[in-house]
């Protein structure tokens, strides 16, 4: 794969501000930061070409967006179209749309015992850090996959052994964005501990954390409230670090709180409610995160998704 064929892109700026530090510099986690640009955008479609997704993305108000390299589904990888994705890379500089973020197959599992799926699902992971490369993305976010009936320590052992050969590949300016889950069996990752376990193993600066707030609420964090949300921000800072937090999937659920199932919902809408994305908006740590809508529906609930959020964000002393 030659990398070389588009510019790399620095890696995303560390975060200066974090619950604690704010709280030191005098800023109270829950109110107004000063103003700064949220990146804020939906998950798009590429069923129509690139151009008509970034297109999308551009009407709706979008500045930042997420895609799948291809069909979610199914193990099979499609050849890189480099041209292809170089002019997606122009159009999204065109409108203004950074960073993107490449979101890998829902099939994946590095911590499965069987040969087959574990090698390829890395070989998947491996595919689309090789497209970002190509496309001049930033991010790819990644679920780590379930331990089934191995042992935890053994299924973190080969998770680690997955990641570490997919970092040996990674081009500069690209990351690998771990996702956390809903916690439901024996998923990976839904705990900020063991995140932050990845990130301590493995020691890799092209290696970041992505929080599902919907995926949060599930596992048991309480980010329903000003204070929730301080709670469970001072949580990640003492476990994974607000820096190596890179992006959040915005999603509201309907989901009782821990009750370990993946549902997503409209912003506002579900148990997180209006509170908690303000307060989440409002925290200085996050204030130049990116933030990626995975809400359901179409393009009439993904304008008024982002309408929200941007009405929330202008409530706490943010743009978006």
């Amino acid at each position: 794969m030659d990398h070389g064929r588009l510019p790399a892109i620095p890696l995303p700026r560390a975060q200066a501000v974090t619950p604690s530090r704010a709280r030191a510099a005098g800023t109270p986690a829950g109110t107004k930061a000063r103003v700064s640009t949220l990146r804020v955008g939906v998950h798009v479609g590429i069923s129509g070409g690139y151009a008509a997704a970034v297109e999308y993305a551009r009407r709706i108000g979008c500045t930042a967006m997420q895609i799948f390299s291809g069909n979610p589904r199914t193990y099979k990888i499609a050849p890189i179209a480099v041209d292809a994705l170089a002019e997606f890379a122009r159009a999204r500089t065109a409108a203004g749309i950074d960073p993107c973020v490449i979101h890998t197959p829902y099939l994946i599992n590095l911590a499965s015992d069987d040969n087959k799926i574990a090698h390829g699902s890395l070989r998947l992971v491996e595919h689309d850090l090789e497209v970002a490369a190509a496309g001049g993305i930033r991010l790819v976010n990644t679920h780590l996959g379930s331990y089934g009936t191995r042992d935890r320590n053994e299924g973190f052992a080969a998770i680690c052994k997955m990641l570490e050969r997919a970092l040996a590949k990674i081009a500069p300016g690209v990351e690998l964005v771990l996702e956390n889950s809903a916690g439901a069996g024996n998923l990976a990752g839904g705990t900020m501990e063991e995140l932050g376990r990845f990130l301590s193993v493995l020691d890799h600066r092209q290696l970041g954390i992505c929080l599902d707030t919907a995926h949060a609420w599930a596992a048991g964090y309480d980010i329903h409230t000003a204070q929730g949300v301080e709670a469970f921000l001072d949580t990640v800072e003492r476990t994974i670090g607000l820096e190596r937090v890179r992006m959040f999937h915005l999603n509201d659920t309907q989901v009782p709180l821990g009750g370990n199932r993946d549902r997503h919902w409209h912003i506002g809408e579900g148990n997180i409610g209006r509170d908690g994305f303000r307060a989440l908006l409002a925290h200085p740590a996050l204030r130049e995160k990116t933030f990626i809508l995975e809400t359901p529906g179409d393009e009439e609930d993904d304008v008024r998704n982002l309408a929200l959020v941007r009405e929330l964000a202008r409530e706490a002393g943010a743009t978006a």
